[in-house]
């Protein structure tokens, strides 16, 4: 194996402070797995420690960090962890038994499973307790699964260039370093025609918010794939100009499976009310939690005193059968932000359990940082009894068309955080439905009978719009013949949408901040100060943290609204609601136009599944909009050649209705990466039909 990383990497910002932006990322993964990780030095002193190491060990993490490994062995074994580290290093792998102490002080073995330098100088640790013996044969015992055992990490330029490659990026992959230096990271996934486009969209996205995940195949140097689990920083200096990316890649080859199912079972849960208040929110660094609000220390029934002398740590409070939800939320937080909420048990103080629904926003990677709001389901048994069995979206969600997880999420964050007063931020390109998402917020929440008041900001001229935020006093300015209330004024005790509201100017920032902050006003021209109660949501289509770089956008005022994140999808992230969409858009227009039209034909809804839709769900409603325009007959005609160069490839009688349906099949399955489940959800098939047509049509893994 060739060294850690290979001495061409670059001078300057990136060479000098990837690394450590590197690792922060890295801690923010490994610390939160239930399997037992150690994070360690070439001198065998711990860096960082997985929740599931502090539960074997005995030990909070904050004690086990910082102590040398053989700190938990009893004496007699600790020459045998010093070999370890020495013969770690030289090998780069390793497998064998150790003696450690547990939490009642008494020694037990434990099989390890090390990883050398997946950074310069940081090597891994996956502890694994061997079962007692149970009369002549021990049980066996479960295999280390493949995502906690090894990391790929490596940083990349501005271009996506691999800009440094480390060990463990090397035994993922099978390339040395020499071999990635300077290639863009393309290299590494199944070709494909929009694969560039594809990570260049990613990068930008990185860059926007900070961090972003992806999860899908990739590709060895031996040819084979394998399930990928993506997390990438972007790096910013202290100007804020971005220097590069941070990349962490995990084998999740023997967990996506499991990471459906528990997704899948999340949907089944009960039906929870929609008027139930918020209990508690609570935030955390790593798995402490230094802060709390009073209603989330009377659920758990902890005190002020208890928070103070640190006596929470969010683990205690997690039964283990809950571990893979909680695992499962982490990465989508990773991933998205914010996870998609979900039901579990916590533990009181007095070791009874509470019944809750929580959602947990990630606020900050390095160091990693998180918000959880807590719903109380102890007065669910009211609504037990409701006819769906799954949580399909409510009424209040009409205007939101959509059946895939990026939707549900979205609606599930949006029931969460509706019967609250907290500020929401509403993230997303232009066109995927941000004012929708505004409005199914109020719906929801205690205010929905009261006003709901928006204002673009992007629509106001500059001069304008503090008139129309505040409103102003007679003779404030030349023209003002008479007072005017402004939209805050207007929005008491009801809800403010402020749509656009980066393009707020900088010089009005400060009074809104205040608005906001002291929940009073005063007029422009006036000096009396008038009492507000508003609940703020706001949207943008822009990057909120490069404008912060910029000096564009004030920091203060951006955390302020940014107490709930919700990010809504490009449709290019769910194409598999299109054909709902398309039905929805072509079924409410055929009605208001009064057209006969009552079916998509199939070339027509590949088209459009096929299609990236820059414009988002926005350009696909225009788009439905012209086509049914243009048609005269039952069946919809849209105008192809806009949204596919090769539309004239299309034609009925160039093959059978079979070699259509098959190809149709393979080119989605191609798309798919040959899963059949996502391949289903795109054609609208149950996954067993699709395998019967499958087999009727002749269609095997070589087709693909």
């Amino acid at each position: 194996m060739s060294s850690p990383v290979s001495q061409s990497l670059a001078t300057g910002w990136l060479a000098k402070n990837g690394p450590r932006e590197l690792e922060l990322l890295f801690r923010a993964i490994v610390y939160h797995p239930s399997a037992p990780i150690l994070v360690a030095d070439d001198d065998g002193n711990t860096r960082e420690a997985s929740i599931g190491a502090g539960k074997l060990l005995g030990l909070p993490r904050q004690k086990i960090i910082g102590r040398p490994v053989g700190d938990f062995a009893p004496p007699a074994c600790k020459p045998e962890i010093s070999q370890l580290w020495k013969t770690l290093q030289e090998r780069g792998e390793q497998e064998g038994t150790l003696h450690l102490l547990g939490g009642d002080a008494r020694p037990r073995d434990v099989a390890y499973t090390g990883k050398a330098n997946v950074l310069p100088v940081r090597h891994v640790l996956v502890l694994h307790e061997t079962p007692a013996p149970s009369g002549a044969q021990a049980a066996p015992a479960d295999p280390v699964p493949a995502w906690v055992q090894d990391y790929a990490l490596y940083l990349m330029d501005i271009e996506g260039q691999v800009a440094a490659w480390y060990s463990g990026a090397e035994r993922i992959y099978g390339y040395r370093a020499d071999e990635t230096l300077g290639q863009h990271v393309s290299f590494l996934y199944p070709r494909e025609d929009t694969l560039r486009f594809r990570l260049q969209q990613e990068f930008k996205r990185a860059a926007g918010e900070g961090h972003m995940g992806t999860e899908g195949l990739q590709t060895r140097k031996d040819g084979t794939r394998f399930w990928a689990n993506t997390i990438t920083m972007a790096l910013k200096d202290g100007n804020g100009e971005l220097q590069g990316f941070a990349r962490v890649v995990r084998d999740f080859s023997d967990r996506h499976e499991r990471d459906e199912k528990l997704r899948r079972s999340r949907a089944h849960s009960r039906p929870f009310p929609l008027q139930s208040s918020i209990a508690g929110v609570v935030s955390g660094e790593f798995d402490r939690i230094p802060e709390a609000n009073d209603a989330f220390l009377e659920l758990v029934g902890y005190s002020r005193e208890d928070l103070l002398e640190d006596r929470l740590n969010w683990p205690d409070l997690t039964p283990p059968e809950y571990a893979p939800l909680d695992e499962l939320a982490h990465e989508e937080g990773l991933r998205y932000g914010a996870c998609t909420p979900f039901e579990k048990e916590l533990i009181r103080k007095d070791g009874a359990r509470v019944p809750v629904l929580v959602a947990t926003a990630v606020l900050k990677l390095s160091p990693f940082r998180w918000i959880t709001f807590v719903q109380d389901l102890r007065e669910r048994d009211r609504l037990e009894s409701v006819e769906e069995e799954d949580a399909q979206p409510q009424q209040d969600f009409e205007e939101i068309v959509g059946s895939s997880a990026a939707v549900r999420r979205v609606q599930r964050q949006v029931e969460v955080v509706a019967p609250t007063d907290a500020t929401v931020l509403i993230l997303g390109e232009t066109g995927t439905g941000k004012e929708l998402v505004a409005r199914a917020i109020h719906r929801m929440s205690p205010r929905k009978n009261l006003p709901f008041v928006t204002l673009n900001c992007a629509a106001i001229p500059t001069g304008l719009l503090e008139s129309e935020l505040f409103g102003y006093e007679r003779g404030a300015f030349t023209g003002a013949l008479q007072q005017k209330i402004g939209r805050f004024e207007m929005a008491h005790r009801g809800t403010l949408f402020l749509d656009e509201v980066g393009d707020i100017p900088l010089d009005l920032q400060p009074k809104l901040l205040r608005a906001l902050q002291e929940k009073a006003f005063e007029r422009l021209g006036g000096t009396k100060t008038i009492p507000i109660d508003v609940r703020l949501v706001a949207a943008t289509n822009r990057n909120l943290t490069q404008m912060m770089g910029d000096r564009l956008f004030r920091s203060d005022l951006y955390y302020r609204l940014k107490v709930f994140p919700i990010t809504t999808p490009p449709l290019r992230d769910h194409p598999e609601d299109i054909p709902i969409l398309a039905r929805h858009f072509t079924k409410r227009y055929a009605a208001k136009m009064s057209r006969p039209i009552d079916k998509i034909p199939s070339e027509t809804m590949r088209a459009l599944v096929s299609w990236h839709w820059p414009g988002n769900v926005r350009e696909l409603e225009n788009f439905i909009e012209r086509s049914v325009i243009l048609s005269s007959g039952t069946s919809l005609r849209a105008p192809l050649a806009e949204i596919r160069a090769d539309a004239a490839e299309i034609s009925a009688g160039s093959a059978t209705l079979e070699q259509v349906e098959r190809d149709h099949i393979v080119r989605v399955l191609r798309e798919s990466d040959g899963v059949v489940t996502t391949a289903a959800t795109r054609l609208g098939l149950h996954r067993t039909t699709l395998n019967a047509m499958m087999r009727k049509l002749g269609i095997s893994r070589k087709d693909l």
